[in-house]
């Protein structure tokens, strides 16, 4: 299913005006709709946790992750060993270092896997978030909005909308745009309030799909399920905190825009409204059992990395219930 290409440019850059949060927070903010948080929030949302189930949510940082190459050379991570158990029998360190151990390094893309976008991640035109010069991301990274803001703040409320089991499919089809009206009946459908200042996480079933059939095919830049551009406005009047998904990039692929605009919903989520996005988690332990025991909130924590000047960061989220 493709969705109509509806959207001219011009039709992005008059949402992004209408959804600004701009000098909302002051001219210095960095931390967008993160802002609606506050310590009441976190320390409700703590409240949420019955059982003390934790559910993992961070893909496998490993050789078999998604990347294939299709967007912005983005690969999987690499893992090697800089020092190994044959080193140490081999009697090789004790000649060294006098001690018998093991050590290795990753090299990858912040934005490989599991991961969050800072609101250093995406321009509108030639400024980012709140107004800051998109030169102020040079080669030595991002000067403002950087991922390294966010080290303390990613705790709060999740709600999952499981909109592939609300559909009764076990993922929706590439190129399904998920409405308003698809979110909404979701949600009434599970029993739960969408409220300000919510992590909310959208499971499509996609990612899923491609580990039950053993590859990722386009999962990584190619054609997805995902949000129709129209939820920006939503969104925003929602005042949620982080939107999240089981997908690639979260919107409908292919996009509901002139071929110019990539990505339109980015255009008008990250710079704009600033809010960031968690994208490539896995849901589906979490989905089923939400739907075992109809409880769809849950406490959430998903530190990024503490990585300064960064665009974005490799996480693992926990929900917890």
């Amino acid at each position: 299913m493709a969705p109509s290409r509806k959207y001219t440019k011009q039709d992005v850059l008059d949402t992004a005006k209408r959804c600004s949060n701009w000098g909302r927070w002051g001219p210095d903010d960095e931390l967008g709709v993160l802002n609606f948080i506050t310590p009441e929030d976190i320390a409700s949302a703590a409240k949420l946790v019955r059982r003390g189930k934790v559910f993992a949510l961070g893909l496998a940082l490993d050789a078999k992750g998604p990347q294939s190459g299709l967007f912005g050379g983005r690969w999987n991570p690499l893992h090697q060993m800089l020092a190994t158990g044959t080193d140490a029998v081999a009697g090789v360190q004790d000649e060294t270092v006098g001690l018998r151990y093991a050590d290795d390094a990753i090299h990858l893309p912040t934005q490989c896997a599991t991961q969050w976008d800072a609101l250093a991640h995406v321009f509108l035109g030639d400024q980012m978030w709140n107004g800051y010069p998109a030169i102020l991301v040079d080669s030595r990274g991002a000067k403002k909005c950087g991922i390294e803001n966010f080290r303390d703040k990613m705790v709060g409320r999740g709600v999952l909308l499981d909109v592939a089991r609300y559909k009764n499919v076990s993922c929706l089809e590439d190129g399904y745009p998920v409405t308003i009206d698809d979110l909404e009946k979701t949600a009434a459908k599970q029993k739960v309030e969408i409220r300000r200042g919510d992590f909310l996480i959208i499971r499509t079933g996609q990612m899923e799909n491609c580990l039950q059939k053993g590859e990722w095919g386009g999962y990584a830049g190619g054609d997805a399920p995902g949000l129709a551009f129209e939820t920006c406005d939503w969104i925003y009047k929602k005042e949620i905190a982080a939107i999240c998904s089981d997908t690639w990039g979260i919107e409908v692929r292919p996009n509901e825009c002139a071929p110019e605009v990539n990505q339109p919903f980015h255009w008008v989520t990250i710079p704009a409204i600033g809010i960031v996005h968690g994208e490539i988690m896995y849901l589906k332990e979490l989905a089923d059992d939400c739907a075992a025991d109809g409880r769809y909130e849950f406490f959430f924590s998903a530190p990024p990395l503490n990585i300064t000047h960064g665009t974005g960061s490799p996480i693992n989220p926990q929900a917890i219930k």
